[in-house]
This record gives C-alpha cells, structure tokens and sequence, in this order.
C-alpha cells in the first residue's frame, strides 16, 4: 500500500535486473507487474508506458483512484523514489503533472500534498463536463449510423465486468477509455483531450474519504450500455438525461 510506503515498497512496483551491454542501461528498464496473487483485473491490465517517468505517473494515478494516497497528507518525492527504487527526477516529474492536473499541490522544501477534492469541486466538474459533452453526444447521434454504435459495446461490456470487481482504480480507467473512445467518433483530438482531463480531475477522491460502494460501480457501468442504445435509436432526449446524469458523482 502506497499509505506504508514509509516502510516497504509499494508491492506493484518491481525493479528488473538487466544485463549490461557495454554502456549504462536507463532508469526505463524498470517496470511495474502487478504479482500473481494481487488479483489484478484484466480491465486494469493496460498497456505500460515504456518510460519510468510514465510507470510512476501510472502507479501514482492508480494509487490516487483507488484512495491509497490520502488528501491532506504529503508525499516526498525522494522517499517515493526510494521506495520504488529509481532516482527522485522521474518522481518528481510525475508529481509535478499530477500538480497541472489538480491532483496534489506542491509544498516546497516538502513535496506535494494530495488535493483535498469537496463535493462541490465534483459538482462544477460535472457541471462543465456535462457543458462539454453533452452537445457532442447529441451531435454524434444524429451524425453516426446506428449499426456502428455495436461496435463500441465490448467497451461497455469491459467497464461492467471492472465494476464487478468492486476495484474503483480499474473501473475508472475502463470508464476512461469507454469515454475516450465514444468522443473519437467526433474526430477532434482536442475535444479527446480536454475531456480527458477533467475527467481524471474528476476521479480523485474527496477529501472525506467516501467509500465507494460496488453496487455504485455496476450502476455506473450501466449507464453506459443505456446510452449506446439510446445513441443507437437517435433518442436525443435519453441522450441527454441520461449523459447529465452519468457526470453526477457517486463514485
């Protein structure tokens, strides 16, 4: 657990032993591998970033999901580094994104403070990523042949199969891609990645430290197979609802 960092390493994070070939191998060669016995979700298995300042971002990102980083305390990054055995400048670097997302706050001569996230900043986020997709979905229902939309079912079907779980981490990351995915469709890389954005500010968890319950999950995944129907049929009005309502926090 990244809370008991302080004492072990965090078990996800593995350092591999390469062979030299003559000149100095990178800091890259380390990598993160869930073990056998986590019992790590296949929808959670995405593909790893080749770089360590990548795989420390991934782990930091996961950790803060899944609510093992706690709001209010403060990380340094060289004993972050220590713990997953590579140099405090990747860390550093993946604290410092996280700090562009919201995520943490940087306090100097410290290292950073995980974000304390209210219910109201969950609110305003939903309210501004209902502003932004909500026009683009109704766009792509209209726009988009009703056969296509089966195509992006296996999606849905993933984002269910995490939620059953009950693992919050894994379940967002699959609701992300499903997310990413569906707003594709509209061919604007920008759009793509803006929502993405806020949508990761929207994951990290409140301050309060609310348990996230996995009938909320499957709930949540639910939404998703109901509006490729209703994007399916071109129902603009379930559409919309049913968009609203999926940014309205509950896990």
């Amino acid at each position: 657990m990244f809370t008991g960092f302080a004492r072990e390493r965090p078990p996800h994070i593995v350092r591999r032993d390469v062979r030299r070939t003559g000149v100095e191998q990178s800091e890259a060669q380390v990598a993160m591998e869930p073990p056998p016995s986590c019992g790590v979700p296949a929808a959670r298995r995405s593909p790893r970033r080749h770089s360590v300042r990548g795989q420390i971002l991934d782990a930091l990102r996961e950790a803060l999901a899944g609510g093992e980083l706690i709001p209010g305390e403060v990380y340094s990054a060289p004993v972050l580094a220590e713990r997953f055995g590579v140099s405090p400048t990747p860390v550093r670097e993946a604290m410092q994104q996280l700090a562009g997302e919201g995520a943490v706050e940087v306090v100097p001569n410290r290292g950073f403070r995980v974000s304390r996230r209210s219910e109201r900043d969950l609110a305003e986020l939903a309210e501004v990523r209902a502003l932004l997709e909500v026009p683009v979905m109704l766009s792509l229902a209209e726009a988009i042949a009703p056969e296509r939309w089966a195509g992006l079912r296996p999606f849905a079907e993933a984002t269910a199969a995490a939620a059953m779980t009950g693992d919050r981490a894994a379940y967002l990351e699959s609701d992300r891609t499903f997310h990413q995915t569906v707003l594709g469709l509209a061919g604007n890389q920008q759009l793509v990645i803006v929502a993405d954005d806020l949508h990761r500010r929207a994951q990290w968890p409140l301050a309060c430290g609310r348990a996230t319950r996995t009938a909320d999950l499957v709930a949540d995944a639910e939404e998703h197979m109901a509006l490729l129907d209703a994007l399916a049929a071109r129902d603009l009005d379930t559409v919309e609802s049913l968009t609203r309502a999926h940014f309205v926090p509950t896990v």
